[in-house]
């Protein structure tokens, strides 16, 4: 007979449950603050670290598929929290960045994330937020050798 599969102990089930649950709370306060979704936050922050991207480079760094990135970008772009120009190296590809609007909006959200994380790692000591940004990378590792 096969191994017995308990699914409260089954890594794949606790990695995802866990991060839903991180996602869907702070999911809330970003659509009730901010009225962004969580694919609309993730360009946004990444836009907000200053760089001007492709939408093939925020696909890579946002680990998120292309048509998410293109729905998430055509959304800010309407709200006119981000711009595109053309790229000067390929004709059928566009920079992203944040306009001013995009900028304020990004220097509000970013204290409230940071002050939402705090709130999900106040039960880990500093040893245990090292251990487990850690583990998480090694794990990241592991599934990525795996190809």
């Amino acid at each position: 007979m096969a191994e017995t599969l308990n699914l409260s102990r089954f890594l794949p089930y606790l990695l995802s449950i866990t991060s839903n649950a991180v996602s869907d709370r702070i999911a809330r306060e970003y659509q009730t603050r901010f009225g962004l979704k969580i694919p609309e936050w993730r360009v946004l922050a990444m836009l907000g670290q200053g760089k001007p991207m492709t939408q093939r480079e925020l696909v890579t760094a946002t680990v998120m598929d292309k048509v998410t990135v293109s729905r998430a970008t055509a959304a800010l772009v309407e709200r006119r929290l981000v711009e595109r120009s053309p790229s000067r190296h390929d004709g059928r590809s566009h920079h992203l960045a944040l306009t001013q609007e995009g900028v304020g909006l990004y220097e509000m959200i970013a204290p409230a994330a940071l002050a939402m994380e705090q709130q999900i790692l106040a039960g880990l000591n500093e040893q245990e937020r090292a251990q487990l940004t850690s583990i998480l990378a090694k794990l990241r590792d592991a599934v990525s050798a795996l190809k």
